[in-house]
């Protein structure tokens, strides 16, 4: 059987690129479709085993820096791969990836992120937050997004199975393609962790520093709890904010090999996370040390923090509730082990067993 696999792009080791890791690892000859490759192999060593295929966008002017800019011809540059030599496509997609073109012999299995993010619910935070909500810019930015959205559903009957990586993207996509779809959570290394029962005082957390992360109402509630003392692990174009907002009790460590981040989470007393991610890998990787979650009830948080037995919850994204969320996090107590086996779940040998589950036992449309 001759496989491919198209992923929206190449240019960062994140989330995705963790399930597109696992999948290659499944299907080990299969061939790789992208509308751009930039990634540095350092760090996504897996891929130099596949041929990557690229799309005319790659050689454009600046493609490497804003490669995001031409998303009103991603679709375009999608529907150019020509897959047609390939029995099965598994398209791994949080923007266009799953428009590719197949067949009615080939089978497109779609795992989906989340449906185009920026053109559906989170349209109106993307435009103000990349200042396009208005004047000219803005008119136009809103025309390709409605373009975009008709081109998405479009291109949705095209894939025979979709598989979501949470119940909360399931529900998105039903919402968004009126399509049911199976849930695997995404692999999370699980074994590249230690269980650690003696935590030290301080609190952790880490990520990109980029707005949705909300690492600045962390660090603001954090300045009204001056005995406490936070860490935040992590860069980007919100470090400078950061930065002057926190106080003595708050370090900024920026940016951390694996293996410094991998002992601050072993250590922490808890994670927090403010985020509405659609799964969230890393809170995770934080219990799969044993380390509690504090995190915003909301998206994939509800289904991997189980408030009360792995960490709690906080319902609204602003500074008080983070801190009535630690104050309610101190007052209970935890099971670390318990915690770790919860992580477990999430494990890669679970994906990789339900992934292919689904692809050897769904041949029909769902």
């Amino acid at each position: 059987m001759k496989v491919a696999v198209v992923h929206d792009w190449l240019t960062d080791a994140g989330g995705a690129e963790c399930v597109l890791r696992e999948i290659l690892d499944i299907y080990k000859n299969a061939d790789i479709f992208t509308v751009v490759n930039f990634i540095d192999l350092k760090h996504a060593e897996y891929l130099k085993k596949h041929k990557i295929y690229t799309s005319f966008i790659q050689k454009l002017p600046f493609s490497k820096s804003k490669y995001r800019q031409y998303l009103p011809l991603m679709p375009y540059a999608i529907e150019q791969f020509d897959l047609s030599a390939y029995d099965l496509v598994i398209s791994s997609s949080y923007c266009v990836a799953k428009g590719v073109i197949t067949g009615p012999d080939q089978r497109h299995i779609c795992y989906c992120h989340s449906p185009v993010r920026y053109a559906w619910d989170l349209q109106h935070q993307y435009l103000k937050e990349t200042n396009k909500d208005k004047g000219l810019t803005g008119l136009l930015a809103r025309y390709f997004l409605h373009k975009i959205r008709i081109w998405d559903i479009r291109s949705s009957f095209g894939v025979d199975t979709f598989i979501a990586n949470s119940k909360f993207i399931a529900r998105r996509i039903e919402k968004t393609y009126r399509r049911k779809a199976e849930v695997v959570n995404p692999p999370v290394d699980v074994k590249e962790f230690n269980l650690i029962e003696d935590k030290q005082d301080y609190y952790l957390t880490c990520s990109r520093l980029v707005p949705y992360k909300r690492i600045d109402l962390i660090a603001k509630a954090f300045t009204f709890m001056p005995e406490k003392r936070l860490i935040i692990i992590g860069s980007g174009p919100d470090y400078e904010k950061i930065k002057k907002i926190a106080t003595n009790n708050i370090e900024l460590k920026g940016y951390l090999p694996f293996k410094d981040l991998k002992s601050f989470m072993e250590g922490a007393k808890a994670f927090i996370f403010a985020a509405e991610e659609d799964f969230g890998i890393v809170p995770v990787e934080a219990q799969a040390c044993g380390t509690p979650v504090i995190a915003y009830g909301k998206g994939g948080s509800l289904e991997t923090v189980v408030d009360g037995i792995t960490g709690v919850h906080f319902s609204t994204q602003n500074e008080d509730a983070i801190i009535d969320a630690v104050k309610r996090f101190e007052s209970l107590s935890f099971d670390h082990k318990a915690i770790r086996k919860h992580a477990e779940t999430f494990s890669i040998q679970i994906f990789k067993e339900k992934f292919l589950n689904i692809v050897k036992n769904n041949d029909g449309r769902n």
